[in-house]
């Protein structure tokens, strides 16, 4: 890791990380123990741990998880990058490949890596894209390709601030919950992204396996990282049925309902260890009782998202 190298701060998701690597956002300054510790690590620590977990280096599998013997856990994506994390979560060991870019490497480990470092201490977190209306925050959960960066982005065109894209995070604080700032970045199809956010858009690919960019966002399209904002409705992505083809469709999930959608969009689907299992349920359980969740269905071409973020501004304020 070299004794030059430079140790920075960064507030992320609502948590101090000190890293050896540049972060997206604004550095902070000031003492205090980090929540998660980032280093890089040399090729012949890599190696050890495949060897312990049991994996071929020429295996080609895109991604590749292993728990090791010490507690801790080895995650591969072929090509591009590979990381250790500590079995307390609180250091990430990251190594990357020739294949991957600094903008993918950031993305992949402020998303799924960190998600396995957060599972280690007890948080859980949502797969959903987040923006501010009004100083709340408002969630959009869905399966991959539902258009939840999409809807993000339709937001941002008429100048609503980011929160977050891909991983949520929340701490509940009474009867409510509280959403945290992610990077500064959302990941869109260059059409997209061209047609929402203009010829501006400048991105890095995520990968060799699609077309998607990661885009940096600037000063005023996102929000400081050091703050929190209340959660004020969830709003779970549907395709449109066939006697919805051409209509905006909201409606309140009953508590049943809302339990089993939230569980279905909690991030990292890897890790199923009983004591995952429940803190997954718990969360559920209490955002069902204490935030609005409901379904969101839409004709799903661009020109319909103007609607689409009418009927969520209204519904905000009935």
């Amino acid at each position: 890791m070299g004794s030059l190298r430079v140790t920075r701060s960064y507030c992320l998701y609502g948590m101090r990380l000190k890293s050896v690597t540049p972060l997206p956002g604004p550095e902070i300054t000031g003492s205090g123990q980090a929540a998660i510790e980032l280093l890089t690590g040399p090729a012949l620590l890599f190696s050890k741990a495949r060897r312990e977990a049991g994996i071929c280096p020429e295996e080609k599998e895109w991604f590749r998880h292993a728990g090791l013997p010490d507690g801790s856990d080895y995650l591969r994506w072929s090509g591009l990058f590979e990381f250790l994390i500590s079995a307390d979560g609180r250091r990430i060991t990251c190594r990357e490949l020739n294949g991957a870019t600094h903008g993918s490497f950031q993305t992949y480990l402020l998303g799924q890596v960190l998600s396995f470092a957060l599972l280690k201490q007890g948080i859980e977190t949502l797969h959903a894209t987040g923006i501010v209306i009004n100083g709340g925050a408002v969630a959009f959960l869905g399966n991959c390709g539902y258009g939840k960066s999409s809807l993000g982005a339709a937001f941002l065109q008429e100048g609503y601030p980011l929160l977050t894209d891909d991983l949520l995070v929340l701490k509940e604080e009474g009867d409510r919950f509280v959403a945290y700032p992610g990077p500064a970045r959302i990941k869109l199809f260059p059409e997209i992204a061209k047609r929402l956010l203009g010829d501006r858009v400048n991105g890095t690919p995520m990968n060799n396996d699609t077309s998607k960019l990661i885009i940096p966002l600037g000063p005023g399209e996102t929000v400081s990282p050091e703050c929190a904002f209340p959660l004020k409705a969830i709003y779970i992505l549907r395709p449109p049925t066939s006697l919805q083809n051409s209509r905006v469709v909201i409606r309140r999930l009953s508590p049943r309902h809302a339990f089993l959608a939230v569980t279905k969009n909690t991030f990292n689907a890897v890790v199923v260890a009983p004591e995952r299992l429940k803190r997954q349920f718990v969360l559920a359980s209490r955002l069902a009782e204490n935030v609005p969740v409901k379904s969101l269905s839409y004709p799903r071409a661009l020109q319909h998202l103007p609607a689409v973020r009418e009927a969520v501004r209204s519904d905000l304020i009935t």
